[in-house]
């Protein structure tokens, strides 16, 4: 059943039938629905006295018939729900009237949907949610665009007081009171000095959110469970929505302003920074890319928070990764199996499919349309044939593979709007991220605008030549979720490794949904997309982490989520690189990264792979660092230094949940500590997968703990060149595995060269 069903019952509704169903149902009886199609009166009482017959007729009492009902429905239908036996349920089948008698099926309401994906089910109770009680009084920091208080994402009902531990405040302003915070919200801050006016013009001179971006963010993290929602309030992934650590306490920092492309200033956030520092967060959360170090981040895992931060939305090059200093957590955005078609229905009967958000169609979708190709839908390919009043076929240019697709759209849909179109269809290598073209599509093209590859480009421009009058519809869009959907991958825009600056620091760290996520902006909720959106949910889980282990260190939240992703040692051949390892989806497929062309992923595109929250709760093994280690790291990076040289040239000793080396000429000896979290006793066997071209050591191979002994075992790990070649970036792993349910998974990149100097980075 559709989760828009007006049968779906509501949670409490269920709750009210687990109490009363006793009182009047024998063993016997189960819940029918009664189904008796369009109603015969439109007086609702009348409607509803037909239903008490009906039922009389079979119970032979009519307060028996009275005491079976649960539902009557009178308004939009005719129908009833009874606790029937089996005999009584055939009796009713058998009236005139009656259309069918079913038994009644509960489906479980779908949610934002990303979680559910991701394993945490919020009343199947995933392991990690029900140890960490939803993020029970973690309070998390988000940097961002501010808030919009009045969603119901930050209601506080049920809430407790806010956690004595906490110093930060609630500063008041435009739409901004100080009831604006509660025991969900219980601090909000805005900072606007470095911010130029432009900017400023028509914002909330306080933290309420004007573009929508930090709402979506923190309810993503935190909010609480919203039902019946759904993008834009059109039906589309309706549901329930809800934050992956939703018992969590929300602080706000708006150090973002404008109303779309918000602008953040680097004064303005380390202020933010400061500031969470003081007032007490357990989690920042920082949806911002571009950024190279913010040195107060440094300050905050040092002080026991973990920071996040969104990878960049430059992808598909590479080097085009952002926050890439290594105490951090750089997160890259992966899709969700939740897919959006739109049959596109051609006048020689033939169907294809494509994707879009055309829920709002003003025009009649059992209408067909002229179609028109626009080949690639420029001003001077459009000035060649007449588009108004027609749906137009058009490509985006080659050259926009490696660019965002946003930007090519925009000018193809301002030049056919220009020119009176009735609506689009649109192809480009990913047909995936739709929300930021919707904006658009749904004011100005009555027909709307569908996404295609360009396979399905190319039927139906084959189509267009092949008749004098060719036709189209366009269907309105449906909801598909769950296996049929093939995920997840890694998005288009999702910013890759390897670092520029850092090229032995591995970033990414990890991946995370951040295609069409739906969450809170002003009252309403509606999809975004981008590594923004990929950002909050590992903050979830790291608040979550904070909360079963309160004792473990930023260091080793971060391993506990790099070392538990889903990954796989499968190898598998490639063009490019001959023996790459790859993670596997649900499916046992390999991941892949979208691009031109898509390929199998690799860790420059999602570092340790897609995270996994309930692996993370126990991942036996962690790489915990001493912040000490990140600060020589740090000063090094503020200029020359007598030691920084070889240090700088060595960053791979860094204790990280991954090892990177870029300039391997012979051999490189590599040394880590693990420390166990898990039993006390246990023994592991390092598993090791290596690289294309080179040979991997490790000693010792097999590290043991026991009772009363020492908690961290060191090893070292030998890369050799096995051959002398000038060669690109090449991927393995090395796992230590105890054959019984830990399995603690690091990446390893590795390119080998001859000279100094290195051009090879794809």
């Amino acid at each position: 059943m559709d989760s828009r069903s007006p049968f779906l019952p509501t949670l409490h509704l269920i709750l009210v039938l687990v109490v009363v169903l006793p009182i009047f149902a024998d063993a016997s009886s189960r819940l029918y629905i009664v189904y008796m199609g369009e109603k015969k009166h439109d007086d609702p009482s009348v409607v509803t006295a037909s239903h008490h017959d009906a039922l009389t007729s079979v119970f032979g009492s009519k307060d028996e018939a009275m005491k079976s009902i649960v539902y009557s429905y009178k308004h939009g239908f005719s129908g009833f729900a009874a606790m029937l036996t089996e005999s009584q349920a055939e009796e009713l089948a058998k009236l005139p009237g009656v259309v069918s008698v079913k038994p009644n099926t509960y489906h479980k309401a779908h949610t934002t949907r990303s979680w559910d994906f991701l394993g945490l089910n919020y009343y199947e109770q995933s392991n990690l949610l029900k140890k960490a009680n939803y993020g029970e009084d973690v309070i998390v920091g988000v940097i961002d665009s501010g808030i919009w208080p009045t969603s119901r994402s930050f209601d506080d009902n049920g809430y407790g007081p806010v956690p004595a531990r906490w110093k930060g405040k609630c500063q008041t302003g435009a739409e901004f009171n100080t009831t604006s915070c509660n025991r969900k919200i219980i601090g909000a801050r805005w900072y606007s000095g470095d911010i130029p006016d432009d900017f400023l013009k028509g914002e909330y001179m306080s933290p309420r959110d004007l573009s929508g971006h930090g709402t979506h963010t923190a309810s993503t993290i935190v909010g609480g469970q919203v039902w019946n929602v759904s993008h834009r309030q059109s039906g589309l992934a309706a549901g329930m929505a809800r934050g992956g650590a939703p018992r969590a306490r929300l602080a706000v920092y708006k150090a973002c302003w404008g109303d779309s492309n918000s602008t953040c200033g680097d004064a303005s956030v380390l202020a933010a920074i400061d500031d969470a520092i003081n007032d007490g967060v357990d989690v920042l959360s920082l949806s911002l890319g571009g950024y190279g170090e913010v040195a107060g981040t440094l300050h905050a895992v040092a002080r026991g928070i973990t920071v996040v931060f969104a990878g960049g939305n430059e992808g598909p090059v590479p080097q085009s990764v952002s926050n890439a200093v290594p105490w951090v957590i750089t997160v890259a955005a992966s899709t969700i199996d939740r897919s959006f078609p739109t049959v596109i229905s051609l006048g020689n009967k033939e169907k294809l499919v494509g994707q879009s958000l055309n829920y709002n169609s003003t025009m009649n979708s059992s209408n067909f349309h002229m179609l028109v190709d626009g080949k690639r839908c420029d001003e001077l390919s459009l000035a060649s044939v007449n588009i108004t009043g027609k749906i137009v076929l058009c490509s985006a240019p080659l050259e926009a593979a490696n660019s965002s697709p946003n930007n090519a759209f925009i000018a193809t849909l301002a030049a056919v709007v220009k020119r009176r179109a009735k609506g689009l269809i649109y192809a480009q290598y990913s047909a995936n991220v739709l929300d930021g073209l919707e904006d658009f599509c749904h004011l100005y093209l009555p027909a709307s605008c569908v996404l295609v590859d360009y396979e399905i480009a190319s039927r139906i421009a084959s189509y267009a030549k092949s008749t004098r009058k060719s036709v189209v519809k366009i269907s309105r869009v449906v909801s598909v979720v769950g296996n049929g959907v093939l995920a997840p991958r890694i998005a288009m825009f999702s910013s890759r490794g390897p670092s520029n600056e850092f090229p032995a620091i591995l970033k990414p760290d990890i991946s995370a949904p951040g295609v069409s996520i739906l969450a809170a902006v002003g009252d309403s909720y509606k999809f975004m997309s981008g590594t923004s959106m990929a950002c909050p949910h590992v903050s979830a889980v790291a608040a979550l982490l904070k909360s079963v282990h309160p004792d473990w260190s930023p260091a080793m939240i971060k391993s506990a989520i790099v070392t538990t992703g889903m990954y796989s040692c499968h190898t598998t051949s490639s063009v490019y690189m001959p023996y790459m390892a790859s993670v596997t989806d649900r499916f046992g497929m390999p991941i892949q990264a979208e691009g031109a062309p898509r390929k199998i992923a690799d860790p420059f595109d999602f570092g340790g792979g897609q995270i996994d929250p309930d692996k993370s709760i126990d991942p036996g093994l962690v790489y915990d660092i001493d912040p000490k280690e990140y600060t020589k790291f740090f000063n090094c990076t503020l200029g020359p230094k007598d030691d920084c040289e070889s240090y700088v040239g060595q960053l791979y000793q860094l204790n990280l949940p991954s090892i990177v080396v870029p300039d391997l000429k012979d051999s490189v000896t590599v040394w880590r500590t693990v420390t166990n979290v898990g039993g006390e006793e246990g023994t592991y066997k390092a598993s090791i997968e290596a690289p294309a071209g080179v040979r991997i050591s490790v000693e010792p191979s097999i590290i043991t703990f026991t009772k009363g002994g020492s908690r961290n075992a060191t090893f070292k790990v030998t890369f050799t060149a096995r051959q002398r070649v000038q060669s690109g970036y090449t991927f393995g792993s090395l796992t230590w595995l105890d054959g019984v349910t830990h399995s603690v998974r690091i990446p390893i990149v590795v390119r080998t060269i001859i000279q100094d100097f290195v051009s090879d980075t794809s």
